[in-house]
């Protein structure tokens, strides 16, 4: 494509992926047969560019890109600087991105190329690089998706997130009032430049949209978007609840994290996989409920290349098709990590019974109507630290946590697992601190504490 201002650039990308959605229509077929000439092409390009991948697959044919092998974050981080096909060093990015965090200051490019930096909540932080040309492209279709009107029109987009980047900038442009709100700064600074921005589109972790809608709710943010959409966090079924409720509005989904731009909601609010931009396989975790772990290849960037790259994520596919009619894989949850998966004592004495992140989170919302907000931690398989956030206290809290046990007790019968010992302690979250795991297991299964799966 030829080289154009950086706003006409994003306006092609914004009309490019519109044309794509119609396109493929409702034929699926025709969508896969796309994909796979993307994805060839795509491949053909790494193979000349990337020296560990060009090592790594050999002399596979082309036809056989899906059994490839697979990498994850940890393998990807290792191999960087060869990985990469802009010649960048992973130590001079990690350099540039650490600084970047520190002051607060996030405009880190070695030549054209944003650095970025992950927020490290599996444990390890990933760097990620973005070419100008990708820049541009991304925020052409993450416009397309997530505008509440067309590109021509003005519009105002307040996006709240742990660090900015270049990335994310590049949405702004005349018609488009995009203002950055750092999660690190006073709740009182985010009121007032809410008040003066008046956005039409909110975008922001689901903490603190959630605070956002305890304000509004009380009468202290007299904001009227027209769009919300949560991003970075899992958005539990609690805290939907409630920020629908203050808003009057649905609450849309971004699934987006180092490795891409995966997912965004439909106007139905159905999570469809941007199989325009991505290729998704999926690991089946249990195939009856349709949890899966998701394997993608990523056609749309070459700077870091991302071919069958193994997410850390549960997915949970929809099983009725969206009424949009779209042909892209729909989702209808993301539960949260891989590591999140609780793990119970098996009622038979002998090994350990996976319980999935969405059993605790709806149990817990389901036992009673008066919590208003949880963290489960699960520090070991018989030990479940609950911290409840319950308004009046006193009865309601007792109340509440006599179900929440009650419930354990149900889920482990059905399970064949035994229920842990329950501390309960007083719930406090800060947005901007960290992400917002509301389930969250922080003991290893690997870690030779002798746990074994039944």
């Amino acid at each position: 494509m030829m080289k154009l201002p950086d706003p006409w650039h994003i306006v092609w990308h914004y009309m490019a992926t519109l044309h794509r959605q119609r396109q493929h229509g409702h034929d699926r077929s025709r969508l896969e047969r796309w994909q796979e000439q993307q994805v060839r092409r795509h491949i053909q390009k790494v193979r000349k560019q990337s020296d560990f991948y060009r090592e790594l697959w050999g002399d596979r044919p082309i036809e056989e890109w899906r059994s490839y092998p697979v990498i994850e974050k940890s393998r990807m981080m290792e191999e960087l600087d060869r990985l990469n096909t802009a010649g960048i060093r992973k130590q001079s990015a990690m350099d540039l991105a650490l600084e970047a965090e520190r002051t607060r200051e996030f405009t880190p490019m070695i030549g054209d190329v944003t650095v970025g930096l992950s927020s490290g909540t599996s444990g390890s932080r990933g760097l990620f690089l973005v070419s100008r040309e990708e820049r541009l492209a991304w925020a052409g279709t993450a416009l397309a998706k997530l505008l509440p009107g067309p590109l021509y029109g003005r519009q105002c987009i307040a996006f709240f997130l742990r660090a900015n980047s270049n990335l994310y900038g590049s949405v702004g442009s005349r018609r488009i009032d995009f203002q950055f709100y750092d999660l690190l700064d006073p709740l009182s600074s985010h009121v007032a430049r809410l008040h003066r921005q008046q956005p039409d589109l909110l975008v922001a972790p689901a903490s603190m949209l959630r605070l956002l809608a305890d304000l509004r709710r009380d009468g202290r943010l007299p904001i009227h978007p027209r769009k919300i959409v949560s991003v970075a966090e899992v958005l539990d079924p609690l805290d939907r609840s409630k920020i629908e409720a203050a808003f009057g509005l649905p609450v849309h989904q971004v699934y987006q994290c180092t490795e891409g731009f995966l997912a965004a909601t439909c106007a139905h609010g159905t999570l469809h996989i941007n199989e325009d931009v991505v290729y998704v396989q999926k690991e089946y975790v249990d195939r009856a409920s349709g949890k899966f772990v998701p394997i993608i290849t990523d056609f749309s960037r070459i700077t870091q290349p991302i071919i069958r790259y193994r997410l850390n994520d549960l997915l949970t596919e929809r099983k009725e098709p969206c009424p949009c009619g779209s042909p892209y894989m729909e989702l209808d949850r993301i539960d949260g990590r891989c590591d999140d998966i609780f793990y119970f004592p098996s009622a038979s004495g002998e090994g350990l019974v996976p319980i999935f992140p969405d059993f605790i989170a709806r149990l817990i919302v389901s036992s009673s109507a008066e919590v208003t907000a949880y963290h489960a931690v699960l520090h070991a398989p018989d030990a479940l630290e609950l911290a409840l956030e319950v308004p009046g206290e006193g009865e309601h809290r007792r109340d509440a946590q006599l179900a929440i046990v009650e419930s354990l007790r149900s889920l482990a019968e059905r399970t064949k697992s035994r229920p842990p010992a329950v501390n309960f302690t007083a719930y406090r979250h800060v947005p901007g601190e960290r992400k917002l795991r509301r389930v969250e297991r922080r003991f290893s299964l690997d870690g030779g504490n002798g746990h074994s799966l039944v």
